[in-house]
């Protein structure tokens, strides 16, 4: 397996003490430029219990491997500020759950832009765990604010892998939340219960299918529902369920995944969980981001597009290809091609894309989604062969593949295990670059 080393250096633990939050940073990009412990805000947390809580929640996704469990997962999340909220991500190590916590309304000092990783300790969970009531939490982003810690020079250093299907995850997850819709919306007693009526095993399946302003559990699919797989995943929002003012349900539309996200409003923050089709199948192995990758343009426009982000709390696509000059539809796969070098997310409360900087490097992108590579391998190859009627074959060792362009259908193994369910298979990848080379260099 893949594997890139992220190493963190901290100028000392984060720490919670006397309702005073410090969270030290390691590294990232701000308004300001590279920083190698950044300070982004100081302020007020209006109530620390969800807010702890919901830290907590977070950090539990990011140790866990939820598929196959095993110890030994020490990464950090990330946080973004983007002057109007801190939005704290993280990812599993199976790589089948991602985990976001927006706090919204600032109430403190905005000091800088921008995204870096934090460092989230045992000392740090337990204290987290302790904290209780509806007081304020001062919360400090950045260095400055670890008065107890820094004046003994302590540093912090851990060095971890980053898997290949954890940076991939982070690229499906927001193309596959784009096509999403809310299924459902409950009030907070019901979503209560709802949640607490979820089967014990952990490995379960259901369906979530709305019934008037509820929902009923399914075993099986139906009209409207959004599916669950394994509903021990979603463990994480259950200590937050007392602070749950409402739940809200995504899933595709046209049920053509059964992935979907589990939101809980709580008092000024939101608590995004988004899962996998199934425990043992992440999101790095969707492939929905390969079509967008695929055209040679989506490099040059993803450069142009970067240039405008701006660490704003909503990226606007018409504003985007207003201010870029290109279509929407290549702003938008400018957008996915950022999220594979984790540039972007999405945001299903707000319908949109958010700017992030996630310290991956853009160059490995293609060496991270093998099946492009072996796809531009089998055009330079010369193996692809356009028949003409939106028709091509494909030469492999494994005999010639029959493909259907447009549809995006094949004779290989791959497309009749998966009908495109999990993105297109290399053959289909390869016919679709052969047909765009060709009508670059028709007259």
């Amino acid at each position: 397996m893949t594997s890139a080393v992220q190493a963190y250096t901290y100028a000392g633990p984060s720490v919670l003490t006397d309702g005073r939050l410090g969270l030290s940073t390691s590294g990232g990009t701000a308004l300001s430029g590279p920083q190698a412990h950044p300070r982004f805000f100081s302020g007020l947390l209006t109530e620390a219990a969800p807010a702890a809580a919901g830290l907590l929640a977070v950090a539990d996704v990011a140790l866990t491997r939820y598929h196959q469990p095993r110890p030994g997962w020490t990464r950090d999340p990330v946080v973004t500020c983007d002057g109007e909220r801190l939005r704290f991500e993280s990812f599993s190590a199976c790589g089948g759950v991602y985990a976001r916590l927006d706090v919204l309304a600032l109430d403190g000092e905005v000091l800088d832009r921008g995204t870096t990783n934090v460092d989230v300790n045992g000392p740090l969970r337990e204290a987290l765990a302790r904290v209780g009531g509806k007081d304020p939490l001062h919360v400090g982003v950045g260095a400055d604010e670890l008065t107890v810690t820094t004046l003994d020079g302590a540093v912090v250093e851990k060095k971890v892998p980053l898997p290949a299907r954890w940076l991939r995850g982070f690229a499906e997850v927001q193309v596959m939340a784009a096509g999403w819709d809310l299924r459902a919306e409950l009030a907070g007693p019901q979503a209560v219960r709802f949640l607490r009526s979820l089967p014990k095993g952990a490995r379960s399946t259901v369906w979530a299918v709305p019934a008037g302003r509820d929902l009923r559990l399914s075993s099986g699919a139906a009209r409207g529902g959004v599916c669950l797989s394994g509903t021990g995943r979603v463990v994480t929002l259950l200590p937050l369920l007392r602070f749950a003012k409402a739940l809200r349900v995504y899933g595709p539309a046209d049920g053509s995944s059964t992935a979907g996200a589990w939101e809980l409003e709580l008092p000024g923050m939101r608590y995004t969980l988004a899962v996998s089709p199934q425990p043992s199948r992440g999101f790095s192995g969707e492939g929905q981001v390969l079509d967008d990758l695929a055209t040679d343009e989506a490099g040059a426009d993803a450069d142009v597009v970067g240039m405008l982000l701006n660490f704003e709390p909503t990226v606007e696509l018409g504003l985007l290809a207003d201010r870029s000059g290109l279509p929407v539809e290549r702003v938008r796969a400018a957008l996915t091609q950022l999220g594979t070098s984790g540039r972007v997310g999405y945001d299903l409360h707000e319908a949109g894309h958010f700017h992030r900087e996630l310290p991956y490097d853009k160059d490995q992108v293609a060496e991270l989604n093998p099946r492009l590579t072996s796809a531009r391998k089998l055009v330079e190859a010369g193996a692809v062969r356009l028949l003409g009627d939106d028709q091509a074959e494909v030469s492999t060792d494994g005999g010639v593949r029959r493909v259907r362009i447009g549809e995006g259908a094949c004779t290989c193994p791959w497309w009749f295990d998966h009908r495109g369910s999990r993105g297109p298979c290399k053959h289909v990848l390869s016919a679709r670059i052969a047909a765009r080379l060709a009508v670059e260099v028709t007259p």
